[in-house]
C-alpha cells in the first residue's frame, strides 16, 4: 500500500507561491493542484486566498499573457484565444481585456503569413482540396471564417 504525501497549510502554501511564481496560472490550475495534494476544501479556500492576496494569482494577468503568448508562438486566433481561455473558467470580461490587447494590424499580418505559409506547404494537384486543407487549417487555428474564406478566395481562386 502507498502512503501518499500530505502537506501542512504552510508547506502547501509555499508551494503553491512557487508554482505560481514560476509561470502564470489560472485559479483552475491551482485549485487542481491542490487537489491532487489531497488538500481538503477549507485548506484550499485559504490558500487561494492568500495567493490573491498577494498578487500571485491574478486571473487578468493570466489571460493576458495566455493571448500574448498563443497569439505570438502558436498564431491562434480570437476565436480559439477565446474558446481555451473560456476552457479554463476565465471570465468575460478578462477575454475580452486580454484579446483587446492584439493589434489590429498585426493580427491580420501573423494571419496573412500564416495563410502564405501554410498555402505553400499543401502539396497537392487539385485546387480544391488545397483551398479546403487550408480553410480547415485556418480554422482550426481559430481565425474568423470571413477572413479565411477570403484569403482562400484570395489564393486559390
Amino acid at each position: 500500500m502507498q502512503t501518499k504525501k500530505t502537506y501542512t497549510v504552510q508547506e502547501a502554501t509555499r508551494k503553491l507561491e512557487h508554482y505560481c511564481a514560476y509561470q502564470e496560472r489560472c485559479h483552475k490550475e491551482v485549485k487542481q493542484k491542490l487537489e491532487t495534494m489531497h488538500m481538503i476544501p477549507e485548506a484550499i479556500d485559504v490558500i487561494m486566498v492568500h495567493l490573491l492576496d498577494h498578487n500571485f494569482l491574478n486571473e487578468a494577468r493570466f489571460a493576458k499573457t495566455f493571448v500574448s503568448g498563443k497569439f505570438r508562438i502558436k498564431a491562434w486566433g480570437r476565436r480559439r484565444l477565446s474558446f481555451e481561455l473560456k476552457k479554463k473558467d476565465i471570465g468575460k470580461v478578462n477575454i475580452n481585456q486580454a484579446l483587446a490587447e492584439i493589434e489590429n494590424t498585426e493580427y491580420i499580418e501573423v494571419f496573412n503569413s500564416l495563410a502564405e505559409k501554410k498555402a505553400n506547404s499543401i502539396t497537392g494537384t487539385d485546387k480544391f482540396k488545397k483551398k479546403k486543407k487550408l480553410i480547415d487549417y485556418l480554422l482550426y487555428r481559430g481565425w474568423e471564417t470571413h477572413l479565411v474564406y477570403e484569403k482562400a478566395k484570395e489564393i486559390f481562386g
